[in-house]
């Protein structure tokens, strides 16, 4: 059962109860905005990732902008996007298990399901699971970018996937998974774009061997927060997958541009409210924030709006903040606003998004969202 909501519609973000998942609303919207204009401009579609944000009302929000549809990785998150009356869910992930398989065909009775391949006994699963429930499940034959993770070699081992989806009843063949997931993260702007131009080598190659089987490609898609320029440019590409772009989290903001700077185009729209819990030593606070709060696998959360002050360690339960000379002293009930080091692992902490309208320090709850698809894992 889900913890009760840390805010009341109405109240103001200082009353907000610590720790608590809160959306800066207006930064949030912006950076919605900014994709939506970029995906007119360029006339490419937009496929949201869900893993990233796990909740309908911020699918519905990309949706009513433009999205064609939803990602998510899991079936549960499909399970609960398809629940909310999102029409069209590709999980862009392989899928192993008679359970997960006969769950994921069910929805194609509700959506426009797709669902990720890199091996023939795959196929033959999918084919099976779409023929006992009568469905048609869609197809996207992933290969492998650079990444080395999932993915069929690009060029004839694909297209003998294809095939295969091609002449299985119940399963329509529709394009390439194509995702660098790697690349998103390497730092030099240079690098991140050599990282992609390989990419795309693999998918000309893929596709050109396609086209002479007689394949034509409806999707192909992939791209990330870190990497979706590159893609478009590219010309390859016609389906966009980013996720944290919505939020945007301190380790995306690492990343350089291409003049060398750290930073992003999108803003840092989703932060971790805490609280000062023990200030004992004029240098040191502790807030209520640890690992329960806020992931730490891609480095930990960077303070908000607060000068020479650093998150340096983390605990369960605690966050151990050191002020530099220049900071001013950080008493005990204190309010610091933390930007994660990976949003998509930290939005899982939580039950609530607490969507709060102008400004962190004078702003006020608009809304309650709860993190729907929260644990969602199978």
């Amino acid at each position: 059962m889900s913890n009760p909501p840390p805010a009341r519609v109405g109240d103001p973000a200082s009353a907000i109860d610590t720790p608590a998942l809160v959306i800066d609303l207006d930064a949030f919207e912006r950076n919605l905005d900014r994709m939506a204009r970029f995906a007119h401009d360029t006339g490419i579609r937009v496929r949201p990732h869900a893993k990233t944000h796990k909740s309908p009302a911020v699918a519905w929000a990309q949706m009513v902008r433009g999205a064609v549809g939803q990602c998510c990785q899991k079936v549960a998150e499909a399970e609960v996007l398809v629940a909310a009356g999102i029409p069209d869910v590709l999980v862009s992930n392989q899928i192993v298990g008679a359970s997960k398989l006969a769950r994921l065909a069910a929805l194609a009775k509700r959506a426009r399901i797709g669902v990720c391949a890199d091996d023939r006994m795959q196929v033959d699963a999918y084919a099976a699971a779409a023929r006992a429930a009568g469905v048609t499940l869609y197809v996207l034959v992933e290969i492998d970018v650079g990444a080395a993770r999932c993915g069929v070699a690009p060029g004839v081992p694909a297209v003998t996937l294809a095939e295969r989806i091609r002449d299985a009843d119940g399963l329509v063949f529709d394009g390439l998974q194509a995702y660098h997931g790697s690349a998103q993260h390497i730092r030099g702007h240079g690098e991140r774009k050599a990282a992609i131009d390989t990419a795309a080598e693999a998918v000309r190659v893929t596709t050109d061997a396609l086209a002479a089987a007689g394949f034509e490609c409806r999707t192909i898609g992939g791209a990330g927060t870190g990497s979706y320029r590159f893609e478009t440019a590219t010309g390859l590409w016609n389906e966009l997958q980013p996720g944290s772009y919505c939020f945007l989290d301190a380790d995306y903001a690492r990343n350089l541009d291409d003049g060398g700077a750290e930073g992003s185009e999108f803003e840092h729209a989703l932060f971790v409210a805490s609280t000062v819990m023990s200030a004992v030593a004029p240098d040191r606070a502790v807030v209520d924030a640890g690992h329960k709060a806020s992931a730490v696998d891609s480095g930990l959360p960077t303070v908000h709006g607060l000068a020479d002050v650093t998150y340096v360690s983390a605990s369960d339960e605690h966050g151990k903040l050191l002020r530099g000379a220049g900071a001013k002293p950080l008493g005990l009930g204190a309010r610091v606003w933390l930007i994660p080091g990976h949003v998509d692992p930290t939005v899982n902490l939580h039950d609530w998004y607490v969507g709060v309208r102008g400004g962190l320090d004078d702003g006020v709850v608009e809304c309650l969202w709860p993190v729907a698809a929260r644990g969602a894992l199978s």
